[in-house]
């Protein structure tokens, strides 16, 4: 994999995924990409950090100078074990979680003009030209400021790629289809929460380094217009998880969160922002309605 935007030949579907953080691509939504790379879509990840704030026991750093490296080969791993067609980062710093010090650091993405990273975003939609662009929901899935960043910059850039005078690109204007956020059924989360109060586990203290709320996530919902059903890849899915073993991808297919999956049986929802949702229908695929490429 490479950071040179290649130029595809489109003669094949493409979905990109604009994401924060490695392991955003295969905690979240890692089901749905390997299913579409299996079908023999071009399948893109941009990545806007390399992930450098939070814990990192050492047994991890082994071999890796920084946590930034050790978490980009995490995500290369993943990335080729859910068959991606390559992965790209903008290189902005992982801002951590809201309120921490990290937010103000000058190369944070939390703190980047918004105008300045769409442009760059708009730079890979016009290049991969992609029939489906996805990304976070509104409150970036658990509130992380880099989330809601990338988030905001990916809409922005969505309806800005198909617009003459665009600064910070000198690609000719090329408009996606369509544009999806991933999120959490909201059934999901609420059954999350109880499940770790019966397994004695604190919902306000979920996550690796114990800092996202649970309880306050469950309070919002998104409608739901998309539900892709990924059991055929579960497996794949799995063994992209154990990648990011310093994020605890090893286990995730155990414990509370196993149990979840399985119990609303391997299946990842979307919002479908744009074009918007006239009637109550849910889509099975994500390109449901293009004519074929």
């Amino acid at each position: 994999m490479t950071d040179a935007i290649p130029t595809p030949q489109n003669e094949r579907p493409t979905l990109l995924a604009v994401l924060a953080h490695p392991d955003d691509e295969t905690f979240g939504m890692g089901g749905t990409l390997a299913l579409y790379a299996q079908r023999g879509y071009q399948v893109y990840l941009v990545c806007a950090t390399h992930g450098e704030v939070g814990e990192m026991p050492a047994e991890y750093m082994q071999g890796y100078t920084s946590i930034a490296e050790r978490r980009e080969a995490e995500l290369r791993c993943a990335a080729g074990t859910l068959g991606l067609t390559d992965v790209f980062f903008l290189d902005y710093r992982d801002s951590g979680m809201a309120g921490s010090p990290e937010n103000h650091h000058p190369q944070a993405l939390a703190a980047a003009p918004q105008e300045k990273v769409a442009a760059e975003v708009v730079e890979y939609i016009r290049r991969l030209r992609p029939e489906v662009v996805i990304t976070f929901d509104p409150i970036g899935g658990y509130r992380h400021p880099d989330h809601i960043a990338i988030h905001e910059a990916t809409v922005k850039a969505f309806h800005l790629s198909g617009q003459e005078g665009v600064e910070g690109t000198t690609l000719p204007p090329y408009q996606p289809s369509k544009l999806y956020f991933h999120v959490m059924p909201h059934t999901m989360l609420r059954v999350a929460v109880r499940l770790m109060q019966l397994f004695g586990r604190d919902p306000r203290r979920f996550g690796q380094n114990q800092d996202i709320d649970l309880v306050s996530v469950a309070e919002v919902s998104f409608p739901v217009h998309a539900v892709i059903d990924y059991r055929p890849v579960a497996t794949v899915r799995d063994e992209a998880s154990a990648c990011h073993a310093s994020q605890g991808g090893r286990e995730m297919a155990k414990g509370v969160v196993g149990a979840l999956r399985h119990l609303f049986a391997s299946k990842e929802s979307f919002m479908r922002a744009y074009p918007q949702v006239a009637n109550g229908h849910v889509e099975r695929d994500l390109f449901e309605g293009l004519a074929p490429v």
